[in-house]
């Protein structure tokens, strides 16, 4: 595979794009939402577009990898393997990744639990449970290409952890519907065992990949 030229799709803010500018001499990062697209992190090798992953906006063969991440599960899948396939160069790669629940240690790990599942966990879209699985019910077409499981980590206080819960999705949701914030559900319970030290938090990420060859036509 060359590295002439990669696809972000569904970049978001920008973070794995800017990753990818490491690697490749130019990134295309793309999103639906012209808020995102107007929010992301400036890089002289990232050029930011508005659009659609089924309609990219991009030439013919003319991307040697594209990348997805923790966006797949939106996306309408059938049309997304075309476009992939019809921008894709010969010998490209399409990868999809997503990362899980985070894990720190089996005390944390019981309080976290007790806010993503019990607490907030009807206000998570059906899509989450796609990621919460690895993407694996998806058959990927094309020549698949074992890549290996992986995890993000960094070192973070209580009170990080407690900031990040509020960026969830389904935590935002049980606060429109109750007017409280579920955060401070578990707050105490948390800090109790989490103590004043920061802990490594660590995320699975699950990473499928293949080769363009056999995508639907």
């Amino acid at each position: 595979m060359a590295n002439d030229r990669a696809w972000d799709c569904a970049t978001g803010n920008g973070q794995a794009a800017i990753a990818l500018a490491d690697y490749f001499a130019e990134v295309i990062a793309t999103d639906a939402s012209a808020a995102q697209i107007a929010a992301a992190i400036p890089n002289k090798a990232v050029i930011y577009k508005t659009a659609a992953a089924e309609r990219s906006g991009l030439a013919d063969h003319s991307v040697d990898l594209v990348t997805v991440a923790q966006a797949f599960h939106w996306f309408d899948h059938d049309a997304f393997y075309r476009e992939a396939s019809r921008v894709l160069t010969a010998k490209g790669v399409l990868a999809v990744w997503a990362y899980e629940i985070c894990e720190v240690n089996t005390e944390c790990d019981v309080v976290v639990d007790r806010l993503y599942s019990e607490i907030v966990g009807e206000f998570w879209p059906p899509e989450r449970d796609m990621v919460t699985s690895g993407y694996s019910g998806f058959t990927f077409p094309g020549e698949i290409i074992d890549a290996p499981d992986l995890q993000m980590t960094c070192r973070w206080s209580v009170e990080d952890m407690l900031g990040y819960f509020g960026t969830w999705s389904a935590c935002k949701r049980y606060e429109a519907q109750h007017g409280n914030d579920p955060v401070a559900l578990i707050a105490h319970d948390l800090r109790e065992v989490w103590s004043t030290q920061q802990r490594t938090v660590t995320w699975p990420v699950r990473l499928k990949v293949c080769r363009p060859n056999r995508l639907l036509e």
